[in-house]
């Protein structure tokens, strides 16, 4: 066992990113930690929509990794001469954790690490396969944390940056108030009991702004609470960094469900920093989310096969414990931002188990919608992202409205237009945002409200969404493109189903579930 035979980890091939320039070996004593993801004790479930959900308990049971595969690894380390860290929560998350010098994982996963420069910011990356030995081979279905380059970026944009035609500029902007009132949210529930779980790449906030933000809406301050992921912290410096995403996030969903605790999971931005996130978001059994956003991503093709696959099972997972998960759809049109004049879809948005939010632009009058159409400011001001996954297959509650074969983005829609923005503040500033980073939460805080109407988890709601009446729970919306894409009735590549109309949505899925024979105490044993 001294040169056990190695194998490739099917789906980690990595390329340098595009504008990267070798600077040479990373330090062979550089202390480098990992992620080593299992394989589940046997294949996932379909997530319920019956209102019956596993605890965490049962989940480790039925579905976290075999302990003798832990201990599979724990020997692997051994004879690596890397240290297992150990949390105590491996059976359940699946994720084992290693530490040692770069010059021991490299002889243990088979790469050369080297040390990167990018406009962006340098990074300690590898090319090719990661090598695990044979007899592990079978039970890993990842390794994160080697490369530890920059993965996603945040989906907002300010009004500012977005101007593309002098015509489009405007003073419109709203409260997330205003705007949940305009999708007719409804006003007897405020999220109580719920806890909101906002995943974070980087960036922070200040409590005082979170504090003057919410007394200026009239609304008591919701309670934060902050996760560290990976040693990350938050961070909070300026309004141009991503404490805009950050602050963004809590503003919209506190406002919109002001009663529910919200809990900031903050880490890396890396591949392996977003896995742990979502991971540690959804196994978190002392604060327990109900509903998880995410707002940031980017294009399918600059992630690896096993970054998508294990992070599109850790949001299954959420499913059969009651969580649901809501994603920007991303901010650049049908290209999402690429040059190679191909359609791309985002990612993490592209999952199938989790909801795509998209963007539109919202004009009012006295209160009321008088225009809403696809948000598209040309490509210096943004556009919702949309299109089809070249990676998922189509989901089965997706066939009666999708034609192609994989995976359409997105799922549902919301006012992301810079230029029909949002009122938030960041780092003691007033400031105006658009992107469909502010649906993500949007839709997180109506879902909270719906937990709360219902005492109940709703959990993966997409199946659902995909029987209601559309003209009754979704504005539809059928003008405006995001560059291939057009808008059309019914479900489309650039909006989804639409925009929400709350009231008319909570109570198709209360009359869905009550038609599945889910009574009052069933709801609140499942819960607890």
């Amino acid at each position: 066992m001294s040169n056990p035979r190695k194998v490739a980890l099917k789906g980690s091939d990595r390329v340098p990113l595009p504008g990267a320039r070798p600077i040479g070996p990373t330090d062979p004593h550089q202390l480098i930690e990992i992620s080593v993801i299992l394989r589940h004790r046997q294949a996932l479930a379909m997530a319920s929509t019956s209102g019956k959900f596993l605890s965490h308990h049962e989940f480790a049971a039925q579905y976290g990794a075999d302990p003798t595969h832990v201990d599979m690894i724990r020997k692997f380390a051994e004879q690596s001469n890397l240290q297992m860290l150990e949390r105590g929560d491996e059976v359940l998350r699946r994720t084992v954790t290693l530490a040692g010098t770069a010059s021991k994982m490299e002889k243990a996963f088979g790469v050369e690490l080297i040390d990167y420069d990018h406009p962006d910011g340098n990074y300690r990356g590898r090319t090719g396969t990661i090598q695990i030995p044979e007899e592990i081979a079978p039970v890993v279905q990842g390794v994160f944390g080697l490369d530890d380059r920059p993965v996603a970026k945040p989906h907002f944009r300010y009004r500012g940056n977005s101007r593309a035609f002098g015509t489009r500029a405007s003073n419109i902007a709203y409260t997330p108030v205003e705007v949940a009132n305009l999708y007719q949210f409804p006003q007897d529930v405020n999220g109580a009991g719920q806890v909101i779980g906002l995943i974070e790449l980087g960036g922070g906030y200040r409590p005082a702004d979170i504090q003057e933000y919410f007394q200026s809406l009239g609304l008591q301050p919701p309670q934060v609470q902050t996760l560290g992921v990976d040693q990350a912290k938050n961070r909070p410096s300026t309004a141009d960094s991503a404490d805009g995403e950050v602050m963004l996030d809590i503003e919209v969903a506190g406002a919109v469900a002001p009663g529910a605790l919200i809990v900031t999971y903050f880490s890396p931005n890396t591949s392996r920093g977003f896995q742990d996130a979502l991971s540690m978001a959804v196994h978190d059994q002392l604060r327990k989310p109900t509903v998880i956003s995410i707002s940031w991503g980017g294009p399918e093709s600059t992630w690896t096969q096993q970054s998508m696959q294990n992070f599109d099972e850790v949001a299954q997972e959420a499913g059969l414990l009651g969580i649901a998960i809501t994603v920007a759809a991303g901010d650049n049109g049908s290209s999402d931002g690429l040059s190679d004049g191909q359609n791309h879809v985002d990612f993490p948005a592209s999952c199938p188990h989790v909801m795509a939010a998209g963007g539109t632009r919202l004009l009012t009058a006295n209160s009321s919608i008088t225009s809403e159409t696809v948000w598209n400011d040309g490509a210096q001001g943004g556009a919702t992202g949309g299109g089809y996954s070249t990676v998922f297959a189509r989901p089965a509650w997706q066939t009666n409205d999708v034609s192609q074969s994989t995976r359409g983005v997105p799922d549902v829609a919301g006012d992301a237009d810079p230029e029909t923005g949002y009122k938030v503040q960041v780092d003691g500033q007033q400031l105006v945002v658009g992107g469909t980073s502010a649906v993500a939460p949007l839709w997180a805080g109506l879902i909270a409200l719906l937990n709360q109407k219902l005492q109940s988890r709703i959990g993966f709601i997409n199946p659902l969404l995909y029987q209601m009446e559309e003209s009754t729970c979704f504005r539809d919306i059928s003008l405006g493109n995001n560059g291939a894409f057009s808008a059309a009735p019914g479900w489309d590549p650039t909006t989804g189903l639409g925009s929400p109309q709350g009231i008319q949505l909570i109570q198709a899925v209360e009359e869905m579930m009550s038609q599945q024979g889910v009574n009052q105490q069933t709801r609140s044993h499942s819960s607890s």
